[in-house]
C-alpha cells in the first residue's frame, strides 16, 4: 500500500505537484485534500480510497512515490459542490486546494515551472456558505464550549449568515442549551473534551465534534482576536464578558479563520445571550415534541412544517430559532404578540407586505459569500432584490397610516436605507446588472451594457471587431484620397494593402508619417498604422480585457457591500422579523387561532385546543379535528397542578398530553395558538416523556430509556415547569409499574410541585388523584356501539371506568380466536380481583409500605380442599362432582 497522506514520508523524492498536496496535508491531516489540477479536483493515497468509497467514485492509479504506485481518484470542478455534499453528510472534513494564479504566469518563471497552489478553505459542517451545501431555512451553526475555573460558556457562529453570539451556561444545562442551538458541528478544547458535561451534550445532539488545542481558548487571545476581527480596541461596546465567554469566543473565530484560510467572513459583533432567557427543553423533548423535525425526519410532520407562513428563507430561519427557543420574559412575549397582531388585524396590508418580501432573496448569506471571495453575479442581484423587497415592505407599513407597536417600528427603522449608502448601492446595482447572470464569475456577462465605457469598448471590439475594422477602413480611405482595404493574416496581422499606384502617395509626407510600410509583394504594397497596430493587439485580448473588467467591476461592488455590511444586516434581520410576525397572522387567520394571554402565574388554561399537526393532517383528509380544554394551575385556583388521564389506547390521549405542551412552546415563542382561548403562566421548562424505544447504540431497553427519561424530569423540574408523561411503569411487570407510576406520581406533586399531565392505564392511580390535595382526573371519552368501539377523543372530568383493550386489539386484526380468549382471561382476572383493592393503598402512603393482605380462595378451590375423597360412597362423590361443577366460574 502507498505511503500514508497523513505526512509526507521521510527522505523520498517527490515531484513538484506532490510536494505541494504534501504541504496542504501536513497543514490539515485530520481532512480530505481536494486538489485543483485544470477542471479537476484530484485526492491521492488514502484520500483518494476514502473518498472512491464514500463517493462511489472510480479509484485509479497515478505515477509513483517512494516506489509504490500513488492511488487517485477525482471530481469534476464544476461538480464539487454536490460531492462535498455527500462527504460532509458523511462526517468528512475537506480542504480545498486552488490554483493562484493562471498557467500563463507560471510559465513566465520558467518551462519547468508549476501553477501556484494553497489551501482556499476547510469545509466542515458547520462552516458552510453555499447555497447548495445548505439547508435555506435552517442555520448552519458552529458552535464552541470552554471553561474558565468554574465558569463555562457558549459561542455560536451562523458562518453563512453572519449572527454571532455568546452566553454563559451551567455545565449541568449544556446539554439543553445545544439542545436548543441545534448546532451543526461543536468545537471544544483538548483538555476539556473529556467532561462528563461536554460528553454528554455531544451524544445528545448528535453533532459533529472538533477537538482543538486548549490555548485556542485562552481569554486574553480571545479578547485579542475579537479587537481585530470587529477592529475594535475594546469590546465594551459590546457587553462585559466573562473569561469564559472570551475563551468561547477565541475559539470560535480562531476556528473560523483556520477554514477560511484567513478570509474571515463579515460577522455581527457577539451579542449577549441572557442568562435563562430562554425555555429549557432536553434533547428528549425535543424529540417527543417534533418542535423542528418529525420522529421520521423533515419538516412535515412537526411543528414548524404545520405553522410556517413564512415566504423567505431568513424569516423561515428565524421562525425556527423563535420555536428552539422560547422566551420566558413575559414583556418581549408581549412584544412579540403585538407584532403578529397589528398583522392579524389588517389582512390587505398583510397580504402585501407578504407579496412584497417574497420577491426578496437572501440577503444574510450572500452578503457573506461575497465578503470570503466565494460569491458570483447572483448574490449581488440576492443583495439588489433582496434589499429592495425589504424597504418595500418596509414603506408598505409606514403608508398603513396605523401606530406600529414597538418590534415593528424598529424593523422599519433599520429598513430606512436612504441615510447609510446602501440605496445607492442599490440603485447601482439595478442599473449596471444584466437582465439575464450567469451562475459564475468567470462566464462574464454580467454587467449591463453602458454602464462602463471601457467594458463597451473591449466588448465592441470582442463582439463587433468587423463593423470597428470597416470604420476603421472607411477613415483611412477618406484620410488618404485612396481605396484603402484592411487586411489580416497570421504575420502580420491586421494591415493596410494598396496597389503600387496607390502606395506611392501613401510613402510621400505627410502621409508617410501615418502609413507605416510593412511589405511589398507582386501583388499589393501593405502598411500598417500605429493605431491599427494597438487595434490588432486590442482585438487579440478583448475578451480577456472584457472578463477582466467585469471582474474588477465586480469586486468594487463586493467591496461596497463588505464596507455597508452593518446596515445590510440589520435590514436583512428587520424583514425577517417582519416575515415572521406576519407568518403568525397568516397562520392564525387559516386556522382560527387565538392570542394567548402570557403572565408570571403558574395558570395554564386551554379552551378549545388542537394540535397543530394532526389538525393539519386531518384537515388534508377533509376531516375536523375535536378541540378539548386542559385546566393546570400550581396556586390551585382554575384547576389541579397534577392531571392524571386515563382512557383506551389511541383514543388521543398522546395527542392531548402534546397538544398541552406544544401550546406552552407557540405561546413563548410569541405566536398564537390554535384555541379559542389560552391563559398561561410562564413556563421555564418543558419535559415530555411520551413514546420511547430502544436505544441500542448505548445498551438501553425501551424500559431504561423511560426510566432514565423519567428520572431526569423528576431530578430537575422546578415549580414553574410544565411536565408531561405517558405511561410511565409500562414496559415491566404489572406491579413493579404501578409502584412506579404511583411514587412518580406522587413526587410530581409533592416535590417538584409543577404542573404536569400524567397519562396512564393503572386505573388505581385515579384514586391516588383524588387523594392528593392538588390532583385531578381526566378521561378521553369511548363507547362501544354493536360490539365496536368509537373513539370520541374528547377529554372529560373523572377517570374512566375501563381500558378497553381488548377492543382496540380487534381494531387492530387480531384473530378471533384470540380476541375470544382474551376476553375469557379477562373475565377471569377480573372475577379474582383482591379484595382489598390497590386503590385503597392510598390510605397506607408511602406506596406498598405494608404487603397487601393475601387473596380469599376462590369458592370452587375452597369446596375442592375440603373434600376427603377416602371417605367417600360412590353417591356422595357424585353429588360432591355436580356441586363442584356448580361453583365453576373460570
Amino acid at each position: 500500500m502507498a505511503d500514508s497522506a497523513s505526512a509526507a514520508p521521510q527522505n523520498v523524492a517527490m515531484t513538484p505537484f506532490m510536494a505541494q498536496f504534501f504541504a496542504a496535508k501536513d497543514k490539515h491531516p485530520d481532512a480530505l485534500v481536494f486538489f485543483r489540477m485544470g477542471d479537476f479536483y484530484e485526492l491521492f493515497f488514502e484520500d483518494a480510497e476514502k473518498a472512491a468509497a464514500a463517493l462511489d467514485i472510480t479509484l485509479t492509479k497515478r505515477g509513483q512515490h517512494g516506489g509504490d504506485p500513488i492511488p487517485m481518484a477525482g471530481v469534476p470542478w464544476h461538480q464539487a459542490e454536490g460531492y462535498l455534499q455527500r462527504l460532509i453528510r458523511q462526517g468528512f472534513r475537506v480542504a480545498v486546494v486552488e490554483q493562484l494564479e493562471d498557467p500563463a504566469e507560471a510559465k513566465k518563471r520558467g518551462a519547468k515551472s508549476i501553477v501556484k497552489r494553497d489551501v482556499v478553505r476547510v469545509v466542515t459542517p458547520g462552516t458552510l456558505t453555499e447555497d447548495g451545501l445548505l439547508d435555506a431555512r435552517a442555520a448552519s451553526l458552529l458552535t464552541a464550549i470552554a471553561f474558565v475555573g468554574e465558569g463555562c460558556a457558549l459561542a455560536a457562529i451562523d458562518v453563512a449568515g453572519g449572527a454571532f453570539e455568546v452566553g454563559l451556561v451551567d455545565p449541568r444545562r449544556l446539554a439543553d442549551a445545544l439542545a436548543a442551538l441545534h448546532p451543526a458541528e461543536v468545537l471544544v478544547g483538548d483538555a476539556d473534551s473529556a467532561r462528563d458535561p461536554v460528553k454528554e451534550a455531544i451524544a445528545a445532539c448528535g453533532a459533529a465534534l472538533t477537538i482543538r488545542p486548549a490555548i485556542k481558548a485562552d481569554p486574553r487571545a480571545g479578547a485579542r482576536l475579537a479587537q481585530t476581527a470587529f477592529e475594535v480596541t475594546t469590546l465594551d461596546g459590546f457587553g462585559a464578558f466573562a473569561p469564559s465567554e472570551l475563551g468561547a469566543i477565541g475559539l470560535a473565530l480562531d476556528y473560523v479563520m483556520l477554514t477560511q484560510a484567513g478570509a474571515a467572513p463579515r460577522l455581527s459583533p457577539p451579542r449577549q445571550m441572557a442568562a435563562g432567557g430562554f425555555m429549557a427543553m432536553d434533547a428528549a423533548t425535543r424529540a417527543s415534541l417534533e418542535i423542528l423535525e418529525a420522529m421520521r425526519g423533515g419538516r412535515d410532520g412537526a411543528l414548524i412544517g404545520a405553522i410556517d407562513r413564512t415566504v423567505t428563507a431568513a424569516g423561515g430561519r428565524l421562525l425556527a430559532e423563535h420555536l428552539a427557543r422560547p422566551l420566558l420574559e413575559v414583556g418581549a412575549i408581549r412584544a412579540r404578540q403585538d407584532g403578529v397582531a397589528w398583522f392579524f388585524d389588517d389582512s390587505l396590508t398583510r397580504g402585501r407586505v407578504r407579496a412584497d418580501l417574497k420577491g426578496g432573496a437572501d440577503i444574510a448569506r450572500a452578503l457573506t459569500r461575497l465578503a470570503l471571495g466565494r460569491g458570483g453575479p447572483r448574490d449581488l442581484a440576492a443583495l439588489r432584490d433582496g434589499l429592495k423587497a425589504a424597504a418595500a415592505a418596509g414603506a408598505r407599513i409606514a403608508s398603513a397610516n396605523r401606530p406600529c407597536p414597538t418590534l415593528l417600528g424598529e424593523a422599519l427603522g433599520a429598513l430606512d436605507l436612504s441615510g447609510v449608502g446602501v440605496a445607492g448601492l442599490i440603485q447601482d446595482l439595478d442599473q449596471a446588472l444584466g437582465a439575464e447572470l450567469p451562475l459564475l464569475l468567470r462566464d462574464g456577462g454580467f454587467i449591463a451594457p453602458g454602464w462602463d465605457q471601457a467594458l463597451d469598448a473591449a466588448r465592441a471590439l470582442r463582439d463587433d471587431s468587423r463593423k470597428v475594422i470597416a470604420a476603421l477602413q472607411q477613415r483611412y480611405a477618406e484620410d488618404s484620397g485612396q481605396p484603402l482595404k484592411v487586411k489580416h493574416n497570421a504575420v502580420l496581422g491586421y494591415h493596410l494593402e494598396a496597389t503600387a499606384k496607390q502606395a506611392e502617395s501613401l510613402m510621400q509626407a505627410p502621409l508617410n508619417a501615418t502609413f507605416i510600410h510593412r511589405q511589398t509583394t507582386a501583388l499589393a504594397v501593405r502598411f500598417t498604422t500605429a493605431e491599427l497596430a494597438e487595434l490588432d493587439a486590442r482585438i487579440g485580448r478583448a475578451a480577456d480585457e472584457a472578463l477582466a473588467r467585469e471582474l474588477a467591476l465586480f469586486k468594487v461592488f463586493a467591496e461596497r457591500a463588505a464596507a455597508l455590511s452593518a446596515p445590510i444586516r440589520r435590514a436583512a434581520e428587520a424583514a425577517a422579523i417582519l416575515d415572521v410576525a406576519a407568518s403568525h397572522a397568516e397562520f392564525a387567520a387559516d386556522v382560527g387561532a387565538c392570542r394567548p394571554e402570557v403572565d408570571d402565574s403558574q395558570t395554564l388554561l386551554l379552551e378549545g385546543a388542537r394540535h397543530p399537526v394532526v389538525e393539519r393532517a386531518l384537515r388534508r383528509e377533509g376531516k375536523g379535528f375535536t378541540a378539548n380544554n386542559a385546566r393546570l394551575d400550581g396556586e390551585g385556583q382554575v384547576g389541579p397542578r397534577l392531571l392524571l388521564v386515563t382512557g383506551p389506547n389511541m383514543g388521543g390521549k398522546s395527542t392531548y398530553l402534546r397538544t398541552v405542551a406544544l401550546m406552552a412552546v407557540l405561546a413563548q415563542a410569541g405566536g398564537y395558538v390554535p384555541a379559542r382561548r389560552m391563559k398561561l403562566g410562564i413556563a421555564d421548562r418543558v419535559f415530555s416523556r411520551v413514546g420511547a424505544s430502544d436505544d441500542l447504540s448505548r445498551g438501553r431497553s425501551t424500559f431504561m430509556l423511560e426510566m432514565v427519561e423519567t428520572a431526569a424530569i423528576l431530578n430537575q423540574a422546578g415549580a414553574r415547569a410544565l411536565v408531561i408523561l405517558d405511561e410511565i411503569g409500562r414496559g415491566t411487570a404489572t406491579f413493579d409499574g404501578l409502584a412506579i407510576a404511583w411514587a412518580t406520581a406522587e413526587h410530581l406533586h409533592d416535590v417538584n410541585r409543577c404542573r404536569a399531565v400524567f397519562a396512564t392505564h393503572f386505573h388505581e392511580l385515579t384514586a391516588l388523584a383524588e387523594k392528593l390535595a392538588a390532583g385531578g382526573n381526566a378521561h378521553v371519552r369511548a363507547k362501544e356501539w354493536k360490539g365496536d368501539l368509537v373513539f370520541l377523543h374528547e377529554v372529560a372530568a373523572g377517570a374512566a371506568d375501563r381500558s378497553y383493550g381488548v377492543q382496540v386489539g380487534k381494531l387492530a386484526g387480531l384473530p378471533k380466536s384470540v380476541l375470544e380468549r382474551a376476553r375469557a382471561v379477562l373475565a377471569r382476572l377480573e372475577a379474582s380481583k383482591t379484595a382489598k383493592s390497590l386503590g385503597d393503598l392510598g390510605e397506607a402512603l408511602p406506596l406498598f409500605s405494608s404487603a397487601p393482605e393475601p387473596a380469599a380462595p376462590h369458592a370452587l378451590i375452597a369446596a375442592l380442599a375440603a373434600i376427603d375423597p377416602d371417605s367417600l360412597t360412590p353417591r356422595e362423590a357424585l353429588e360432591a362432582l355436580y356441586a363442584l361443577k356448580r361453583l365453576n366460574t373460570f
